[in-house]
């Protein structure tokens, strides 16, 4: 980040922080409506008709950033806080990576190629061009042609998969391990708590809203015919040095030491749906060629001394 009279300087690789304090509609509204003037929190609630709360959300996330000026004034009832932008103007500038060694390693994994399962019914498995087995039937996940896979589906239990662990003969610390799947709710009225574990760690759970099914998947078969949700979202749960977080939002302090991933030749991922979960709407998991994601299951392994890209 470099400063340079009203002109902030971005350097994507490091003001992480600063790009997503911009990423958002209503604080780049308010930045546009304080470049007019010094604004307080009420004003600007009044301005862009959002409620105080909200607002002063919004303003400690561009504080928190160094976007603003702020000064604390004396009000009629205890102090206000005038906001003024910090800068006028934004650039991001890609300065060109360090030609060091690779900094990550990914693995793709297809859906079908799990080790482990346990599932109930309503279950089933779907290759891109057909039905693999039979449906509602639990052997039909032991059928060889389970590796074709590219769509699954179970109402309660879970499918693991062994993930080569590409990083262990690395001296390079890892700063962060990513898992990352479309996934979505077995159902289109139910949500579904869905849980991932790692090395038999119990990383934290994501809440899947109702399946859509009221658009059909970017990637879906032409003859595929289920009422059953049409695609799903993308998620990536994260574990770093500082806790584990689903895409932004921090669920455990499982950290990268907690894996020990250098104990074992494999990573293993599992997903669930518990029988005991508060909202058992079961779940679907996604490849390549359905859904919205031309992708299948894919683990990436971060190192800390190197520059790298985060992923979005």
């Amino acid at each position: 980040m470099k400063k340079s009279e009203n002109l902030l300087i971005i350097n994507p690789f490091k003001d992480i922080d600063i790009i997503k304090a911009l990423a958002s509609e209503p604080r780049i509204q308010m930045l546009l409506l304080i470049k007019k003037r010094a604004l307080n929190i009420n004003e600007i609630s009044t301005a862009l008709n959002m409620p105080q709360s909200t607002v002063a959300t919004h303003i400690e996330k561009l504080e928190k950033a160094g976007l603003l000026n702020i000064e604390v004034l004396k009000a009629k009832k205890g102090n206000q806080k005038i906001c003024s932008p910090a800068y006028y103007n934004y650039l991001i500038k890609f300065s060109e990576l360090k030609q060091n060694k690779k900094n990550n390693i990914n693995v793709e994994m297809p859906i079908g190629l799990f080790t482990d399962f346990h599932v109930s019914a309503p279950c089933g498995l779907c290759s891109a061009e057909h039905i693999i087995g039979f449906l509602d039937m639990c052997d039909t996940f032991l059928n060889p042609e389970r590796m074709a896979a590219q769509i699954l589906w179970f109402t309660s239990g879970y499918v693991e998969y062994k993930f080569p662990n590409n990083s262990f003969y690395e001296s390079r610390k890892i700063s962060k391990i990513e898992f990352c799947a479309e996934i979505s709710a077995q159902t289109h009225t139910w949500h579904s708590d869905i849980t991932l574990t790692i090395n038999n760690v119990e990383i934290g759970t994501w809440t899947s809203p109702a399946g859509c099914n009221d658009t059909p998947g970017n990637h879906l078969p032409q003859w595929w015919t289920q009422e059953s949700p049409q695609h799903g979202l993308l998620k990536a749960w994260t574990v770093t040095e500082d806790g584990s977080f689903i895409d932004e939002e921090k669920i455990s302090g499982i950290t990268i030491s907690d894996l020990h991933l250098s104990e074992h030749h494999s990573i293993k991922v599992k997903l669930s749906a518990k029988d005991d979960a508060k909202n058992q709407g079961g779940i679907i998991i996604f490849g390549k060629n359905f859904g919205n994601y031309p992708q299948d299951l894919i683990l990436k392994i971060y190192f800390k001394d190197d520059t790298f890209l985060p992923s979005v």
